[in-house]
């Protein structure tokens, strides 16, 4: 008999999706990570931190996941020909900071 676990993952994006679909005033998107595609599909709050991220930050960090501990919510939806769907998918956007040369 299997013992129950938590599936944790995190899926960390830094540029803005070029081939976003409105549906249902609904965006949706495709991450490919390693070859496994993964499709988003995010409410107007959620895509308008990555719109917010591409005017305000020069260089940025959205990252979204599921079943993480003080992370995004989501659930790892169907499986599709490519990949799987992220369902009730949330993100969170962070600017990123440079970093400083190693002094040597």
């Amino acid at each position: 008999m299997p013992v129950n676990g938590k599936l944790e993952l995190t899926i960390k994006i830094s540029e803005f999706p070029s081939d976003v679909k409105t549906e249902n005033n609904l965006k949706t998107f495709e991450i490919d990570c390693d070859g496994q595609i993964v499709s988003v599909t995010l409410k107007p709050k959620m895509f308008k931190k990555l719109e917010d991220a591409q005017t305000n930050f020069p260089m940025w960090v959205a990252a979204n996941s599921f079943a993480a501990p003080k992370a995004f919510a989501g659930k790892m939806g169907q499986p599709t020909g490519k990949g799987f769907v992220l369902a009730e998918a949330n993100i969170q956007v962070f600017e990123k900071k440079p970093k400083e040369p190693a002094a040597g």
